[in-house]
């Protein structure tokens, strides 16, 4: 199976805690052999409508790896953070 992606779409509403978290994620990823791919703010919506402001993909060597880093107990500590920092969307892309 080729790789597969976590696309985050997400809008910041404490700054202070998103870089707590954002400083943590790193050491969660590292296990599953995921790679930072892109993080990055909308410039625009080209066609229909979009809530999310900001936008992350980090590629996985399969989504069996996605599974196990979201499901993981170092993630799932990071949660509760999470969920105060920002609103987020996570989904997962199978590359083709």
């Amino acid at each position: 199976m080729s790789n597969a992606y976590l696309i985050g779409h997400l809008t910041v509403k404490d700054a202070d805690k998103w870089a707590e978290y954002r400083s943590q994620v790193p050491a969660t990823l590292e296990p599953w052999g995921a790679e930072l791919v892109l993080r990055g703010n909308r410039l625009a919506i080209l066609a229909g409508g979009h809530p999310h402001a900001d936008v992350v993909v980090i590629r996985f060597p399969s989504q069996d790896a996605i599974d196990g880093w979201h499901s993981s107990a170092a993630y799932q500590a990071l949660i509760p953070l999470r969920q105060q920092a920002a609103d987020v969307v996570l989904l997962s892309y199978a590359a083709y």
